[in-house]
């Protein structure tokens, strides 16, 4: 079996970009510590948004699917779920939940991991919630031509537990003794998960569920806050070239992880950068129509009500209708589309 020492990595000479990220990352988490401090009831109108949207987008990743309305009463538990998507949408809501609320309780051990998964397919008739796969399964992809082909082949059943044990035991022992940054670690680990995948299904939200749980324990919360799910939903495509890339040489120890870490810290860099701007965003008191048209130039291309709504937390859907229609009249905005394709744009992208 692959052996799994992560005291190797201290050896390990990590390019310059790697280095600027985590420098990156660390003075970011400094000031989210302030933030949590000083704002902590604007901090919590962007839990819940945040939470629904890390719910449909892991999900979504999986191809598992509802509507936003019906997404949107099944994360404030306004309903029961009609279909098997929405049961399993269901348990990644409760799972996240735990992993929000308990994380500091919640060990890297495999009984813990397999009580996540366990608790992934509770509203589902499956079986196999909190069992590791009892079959080969394998990592597939589909050409151009619709045609499916093997990414890669993960390690057999009866490896899986061992490795689950092992990865959980080396993360440990480098964590506790401060052996490597954990945000390098945790990009590690991750792949090794992915490549050990341990479940006949699931492994693709565990690794999510995983990410979120080992950056919270290591002080790294802005997943609470702004969807790292969703950030990797919108870079889809190169969230697995990256793993197909960093596959090759993995039974042998001779993979090269760095793309996969890369992209992570990339991921990381990027949702501590919206909490910056949302989090000033919601605390200074501005007239809605104001913070609606401050939203609105913080990004580019289109925007939906909804995204606005999401962006502008502190205000009620009402409010953000009303700001935009303002907006339109005094030709700031323009609107285009009908119904729920309505959307909104600048009129300054024209000039």
């Amino acid at each position: 079996m692959r052996s799994f020492d992560y005291s190797t990595l201290k050896e390990k000479k990590w390019d310059h970009e790697i280095i600027s990220l985590i420098a990156q990352i660390h003075e970011y988490k400094g000031r989210q510590e302030v933030y949590l401090k000083q704002k902590p009831e604007e901090l919590n109108k962007l839990v819940e948004i945040a939470k629904r949207r890390s719910t449909e987008a892991s999900n979504a990743i999986e191809g598992i699917r509802t509507t936003n309305a019906r997404l949107k009463e099944l994360c404030e538990e306004k309903t029961t779920p009609k279909n098997r998507d929405e049961e399993e949408i269901l348990g990644y809501r409760d799972v996240l939940n735990t992993i929000h609320e308990n994380y500091e309780y919640i060990s890297i051990r495999t009984n813990y991991i397999l009580q996540l998964h366990r608790d992934l397919y509770k509203y589902t008739e499956k079986s196999i919630g909190g069992h590791f796969k009892i079959s080969q399964n394998v990592i597939a992809a589909i050409d151009r031509n619709g045609k499916e082909y093997i990414l890669f082949t993960p390690l057999p059943p009866y490896e899986t537990a061992p490795a689950m044990d092992a990865i959980c035991e080396s993360y440990n022992k480098m964590i506790e003794n401060d052996e490597l940054d954990a945000i390098l670690l945790i990009p590690i680990f991750i792949h090794d998960f992915l490549c050990i995948h341990p479940f006949s299904d699931g492994n693709g939200r565990m690794s999510r569920l995983l990410t979120a749980l080992l950056l919270y324990r290591s002080g790294y919360v802005v997943g609470k806050y702004i969807s790292i799910e969703s950030k990797i939903a919108n870079n889809k495509d190169l969230y697995y070239k990256v793993l197909e890339d960093c596959q090759s040489g993995w039974y042998e120890n001779d993979e090269d992880v760095t793309p996969f870490v890369k992209y992570m810290l990339r991921i990381i860099l990027a949702a501590y950068r919206d909490f910056e701007e949302r989090v000033e965003l919601v605390s200074e008191k501005l007239p809605a129509k104001e913070m609606v048209r401050r939203a609105i130039y913080s990004k580019m291309g289109k925007l939906s009500k909804s995204d606005i709504s999401e962006l502008c937390p502190s205000i009620g859907v009402k409010s953000v209708e009303l700001a935009l229609k303002q907006l339109v009249d005094e030709g700031v905005l323009e609107k285009k589309g009908l119904g729920r394709a309505t959307f909104y744009i600048r009129k300054d992208i024209n000039l």
